[in-house]
């Protein structure tokens, strides 16, 4: 398995806040030294009711922001890829906070870091590639451009570009590259209540949430000097929170799912020390039309029949799953395509967390159905102590 960090030029880091930060890109804590009592972040307290282009970029005041693409790729030759690319934007002060800076203008002051995961699996090969940048939003080296109705995040030279009708990715690594065009199929969806995805037992435990859950996706991945055509499918989460998770959840297990009828599944499950599952868990159903269906934690059940320990952090994730849903009769078992999928992201986040290609065989209504999809799964080397 190959693992590169692609973080450069070499610093020294230590955590800041709740996140590694590096210091030796010069992080202004001003804000920190001068903030004042009433001055917070942002919390997510009700309907988000998107907007869209605008609701594409960021949103400061928010701590926790993420951009997360993945999808199930095959080449002309019939070899199946899959791949991540992940922008973060991390806010570390209010916003408010900057009325009190010193009267010192600097180039590099900013309260907003952004970092990115890219990962690439070639399951002819069994080995998964990875890579993290890392920039804060100064100095043209990180950040969001929106003019008119595209919307352009960067991170030195990776970039998610979103315009109607049309997404691009690209991210250059030594090990491997992502050169590919996505077109939205159905329209965005927004999950919860209007975007409103609770994440605990509190209002404010909850984050804004929407995807794009079936990109048809064509265009070119590079592995070492290899340039190989791929297409197939994609899925694009959008989120952002202020609140952490409440205590005595460890973690998440998230599930997106495109099948064969030409519908889709996300589902989170927030769990438990005892293992259990929080009752804020839940999913969304997007039917053939692109209507969706709410689904509450007791509409739907999930059972692991296997694990795999990873040989680096001795972390030990489900492998294999069997999910059933009520009321649209739905029965899936599902594999990871490759049990080693990983991510060590220690230069950057510090989190390690799996997230990797899934497959599944069924039934919907007595009816034979296939999918194919990703799971991340968080909290299973340590418990998930960051925003959401």
């Amino acid at each position: 398995m190959k693992r590169h960090t692609q973080i450069r030029p070499p610093v020294v880091r230590r955590w800041l806040t709740f996140f590694l930060i590096p210091v030796g890109l010069s992080i202004c804590l001003w804000p920190c030294i001068f903030a004042q009592a009433d001055c917070e972040f942002l919390s997510v307290e009700g309907p988000c009711n998107f907007a869209f282009p605008a609701d594409h970029g960021p949103h400061s005041g928010y701590r926790t922001e993420w951009w997360y693409y993945t999808g199930n790729l095959e080449s002309d030759a019939q070899k199946h890829y899959g791949f991540q690319l992940t922008f973060f934007r991390i806010q570390t002060s209010p916003t408010c906070q900057s009325d009190n800076w010193p009267d010192r203008p600097s180039a590099w002051r900013t309260n907003q870091i952004y970092f990115g995961h890219a990962a690439l699996t070639d399951m002819a090969t069994r080995q998964h590639y990875q890579a993290e940048e890392a920039a804060r939003n100064a100095l043209g080296m990180s950040g969001v451009f929106q003019e008119q109705e595209r919307t352009t995040l960067f991170i030195k030279n990776w970039q998610a570009a979103i315009q109607p009708g049309q997404h691009r990715l690209s991210a250059q690594t030594p090990d491997f590259g992502i050169e590919l065009k996505l077109t939205p199929l159905k329209p965005a969806v927004s999950h919860g209540q209007d975007g409103y995805s609770r994440k605990g037992s509190s209002p404010k435990r909850a984050s804004c949430y929407y995807s794009f859950t079936r990109l048809a996706t064509e265009g070119r991945i590079r592995i070492g000097d290899a340039k190989i055509q791929v297409q197939g499918l994609s899925w694009m989460d959008h989120e952002y929170s202020t609140a952490p998770l409440e205590p005595g959840i460890v973690g998440w297990d998230w599930f997106s799912l495109q099948l064969s009828d030409q519908t889709e599944l996300m589902m989170f499950l927030l769990r438990k020390e005892d293992g259990t599952h929080h009752p804020a868990s839940s999913g969304t159903i997007v039917d053939d039309r692109g209507g969706i269906q709410h689904l509450d934690h007791d509409q739907f059940s999930i059972q692991v029949h296997e694990y795999w320990r990873s040989p680096a952090t001795q972390a030990r994730y489900p492998s294999r799953w069997n999910i059933r849903i009520s009321g649209i009769d739905l029965n899936l078992d599902l594999r990871s395509t490759l049990a080693d999928q990983e991510m060590q992201t220690q230069a950057t986040t510090g989190v390690t967390y799996w997230e990797g290609g899934i497959v599944a065989v069924g039934t919907r209504q007595d009816r034979p159905i296939r999918a194919k999809g990703y799971v991340e799964m968080t909290g299973y080397d340590k418990k998930f102590d960051a925003p959401m």
